[in-house]
């Protein structure tokens, strides 16, 4: 009996520590290629999204890959604009505009993912 106790107790433990907080802080970087408007689109949504649903508890690095080539070769970013989620984990790359809003939440784990969702 004992034993079961303990398997319960380190169970309920386990499934609470990938509960996550609300006041987790999303590290984010977004790689852009000039002003194009596709990345001004990007860097607008982006924005937009994180103060709806991130509010306060976000910090968005925004990276012009023409400007910082050496950032985005360290990434390996092949398309541009890609918004990289760096916390908290799990890592998470998100490719294009950000005018998706279900795979933008999706994507920052801010809802469950459902089948079929995007």
């Amino acid at each position: 009996m004992e034993i079961k106790k303990t398997k319960k107790n380190n169970l309920a433990a386990f499934e609470g520590a990938l509960d996550r907080s609300p006041s987790d802080v999303y590290i984010l970087r977004l790689y852009v290629s000039g002003v194009s408007p596709k990345s001004i689109r990007a860097i607008r949504n982006v924005k937009k999204l994180c103060q709806e649903y991130l509010a306060g508890r976000y910090q968005l690095e925004i990276i012009d890959v023409f400007e910082k080539p050496s950032l985005a070769a360290g990434e390996q970013i092949i398309a541009v604009p890609t918004l990289i989620k760096k916390l908290p984990a799990p890592l998470r790359r998100l490719i294009g505009d950000m005018s998706n809003i279900k795979a933008f939440l999706l994507g920052m784990d801010l809802v469950p993912p459902k089948p079929g969702a995007l």
